[in-house]
């Protein structure tokens, strides 16, 4: 724009240069020349004033078209400037909308994985240690023991029996089947329900007749017996309860009784 505009400038210092001149030979040219010359000259002056005109004319249309299409250029080229922002625009908008999913995606990929070894976790057999015993259960036979266990705890022994009785029906072949026999015994022993307390005692010794619990399963048969005021039986089973777990706290209190006795 500004070498346009330098040239527009220069055209018109020339056309006013010319006029100046032309009036300076008029009037030179009045004084030299007869009528008919001037008259030639003056006209030869006036065609050279109209083509350096028209000349000028076309330079200004030239320059005018030029500045409309560089006005034109550079509106294109903020309109170009425009959707390339707007593409930019919408490009990050999309890449943030995707690192949100991806996000997103983790997260529940995540929440899935951890669920799935939860419910692993919840099927896969469960380790434990009970009365001195390394065990292999299923969790629902650990969930299910511990709450029978946890009803005998608070002395509800009524419902405890219940919750034994049910325990071992639906888990025949459990590895908790000693130690559930033991406490359903002892909470029938404690509701005075001798009879089933001494059968479900003698179930333990003999299913298992080196579990820890065998001792004092023994005791407490003898226990029962003494309730029933059974004498002879009770003494029987106090000294096989010695002869058998002779190193047991079970045959120590066994010893104690049996020395009454006398």
């Amino acid at each position: 724009m500004s070498s346009l505009l330098l040239s527009c400038n220069s055209q018109w210092f020339r056309v006013a240069a010319a006029l100046l001149l032309s009036a300076i030979v008029s009037n030179v040219n009045a004084g030299l020349f007869d009528d008919e010359e001037a008259r030639r000259a003056i006209l030869e002056l006036r065609q050279n004033n109209a083509d350096l005109h028209q000349q000028i004319a076309a330079e200004i249309r030239r320059s005018t078209d030029d500045g409309a299409q560089v006005r034109q250029g550079l509106l294109d080229l903020q309109n170009q400037l425009e959707i390339v922002r707007t593409e930019v625009a919408k490009l990050r908008g999309q890449g943030e909308q995707m690192v949100r999913e991806l996000a997103e995606a983790q997260r529940l990929q995540k929440d899935g994985m951890q669920s799935t070894d939860e419910r692993i976790r919840k099927l896969e057999p469960a380790r434990i240690s009970l009365d001195g015993r390394d065990l292999l259960v299923e969790q629902s036979e650990k969930r299910d023991y511990e709450s029978a266990l946890a009803i005998f705890r608070k002395s509800d022994f009524s419902n405890a029996q219940l919750v034994f009785v049910d325990f071992l029906n639906r888990y025949p072949q459990t590895a908790y089947r000693p130690s559930a026999l033991f406490w359903l015994g002892n909470a029938q022993y404690a509701t005075k329900d001798y009879k089933d307390a001494m059968v479900n005692f003698r179930s333990l010794m003999t299913a298992v007749p080196d579990h820890p619990r065998a001792p004092e399963a023994a005791l407490a048969i003898a226990n029962c017996q003494l309730e029933m005021k059974d004498n002879k039986a009770a003494r029987k089973t106090l000294e096989d309860l010695v002869v058998k777990h002779p190193n047991s706290e079970a045959a120590a209190a066994a010893r104690d009784r049996l020395a009454r006795f006398k």
